[in-house]
């Protein structure tokens, strides 16, 4: 049996010029984060007791005997793409999906990661972050771009830059204390919305050139944020201050990323004492990140008392096996259809 252990991101800055529509042809940069909570993946082979070969638990419980049957595009895929049979899958998280945290994109890292490591093979995070995206973008024609697989699989507080067919992982050299004072600065709140973040890319896609001028001005913040997280001289406050900038370019960007709903919570966030903030993923719902000085945080929380808040730590490990026991399986008479 396995079981991986795989963070879920948040961006900070560049979201969407990960898009290869957009940094083909521009180059593209993000900053972001992986954070404490997680996705859950347990993998093992399943015995020849039943009447079905494989067995996937998410949402839902799917028994089947041939992989064309699975009806999770991700999951058939994925078993397919490395040569994988009989299998029990089992997904858990800490957070819910469709929530602008990457869900997908851990959840498939989190599942390659679990099938090498079942094959015994061993992989580097830039080929499990390169066979997430292609898991995704390739094979299931999912719209989005490149940094949640990325982020799952490296971990930590890096600058991720894209360049071509190729991206660059550079870890940000923060100060520690600094660093802590980031984190304890950032509140997370659930909106209660979800969405498909698929949809709304493509929408973002069908209108690329239209944003091409709200996603230039995002990726100049790059630039500025890594030097507010790394030059001690700077004030940490003004990470908040841009965090409110790339918002408001963010969502005059495209007609599904806000409504009316997340409008008014983010305007009584910063009412209550917020520097900036976001929402966090391709837009449309999920999870509302603040940056706020401990002085004001009771009053935004007090503002924002009918959202529940997601207490946080930053993480560094990225996906990761925590469970290992290897397994004498006989597979030279696969039994699938």
């Amino acid at each position: 049996m396995i079981l991986t252990k795989t963070p879920f991101r948040m961006s900070f800055f560049g979201g969407g010029t990960d898009l290869p529509a957009f940094f083909g042809t521009h180059g593209g940069s993000v900053i972001s984060t992986t954070f404490d909570k997680y996705v859950y993946v347990t993998v093992r082979h399943l015995p020849r007791f039943f009447d079905y070969t494989t067995e996937l638990i998410y949402s839902k419980t799917e028994r089947v005997s041939s992989l064309d049957d699975l009806e999770h595009p991700m999951v058939r895929n994925a078993m397919k793409m490395l040569d994988m049979h009989e299998l029990h899958i089992a997904y858990d998280a800490d957070l819910p999906a469709r929530t602008g945290l990457g869900t997908s994109s851990t959840f498939a890292v989190g599942l390659l990661n679990a099938f090498y490591c079942l094959k015994g093979k061993f992989v580097t995070k830039e080929q499990l972050a390169k066979d997430a995206i292609h898991l995704e973008r390739d094979l299931c024609s999912e719209a989005g771009g490149w940094q949640d697989q990325i982020a799952a699989s490296y971990g930590g507080l890096n600058r991720i830059d894209f360049d071509g067919d190729h991206f660059t992982v550079k870890p940000l050299m923060v100060p520690v204390a600094r660093k802590n004072a980031l984190d304890n600065n950032l509140l997370l709140f659930f909106t209660g919305f979800t969405r498909f973040s698929a949809e709304i890319q493509k929408e973002t896609l069908a209108s690329l050139g239209d944003k091409e001028q709200y996603l230039e001005k995002m990726l100049a913040l790059v630039d500025e944020a890594e030097n507010i997280l790394v030059n001690r001289e700077r004030d940490l406050d003004d990470f908040g201050r841009l965090l409110d900038k790339e918002w408001q370019l963010k969502r005059n960007s495209g007609s599904t990323i806000t409504n009316e709903g997340i409008d008014s919570l983010y305007t009584k966030g910063m009412e209550a004492g917020a520097l900036g903030g976001k929402l966090l993923g391709a837009g449309g719902g999920g999870f509302l990140l603040f940056y706020v000085t401990k002085d004001k945080q009771a009053s935004v929380r007090g503002a924002l008392k009918d959202l529940m808040e997601v207490p946080f730590r930053f993480e560094n490990d990225g996906t990761t096996v925590i469970h290992y026991a290897p397994e004498v399986f006989d597979l030279t008479e696969v039994v699938e259809k």
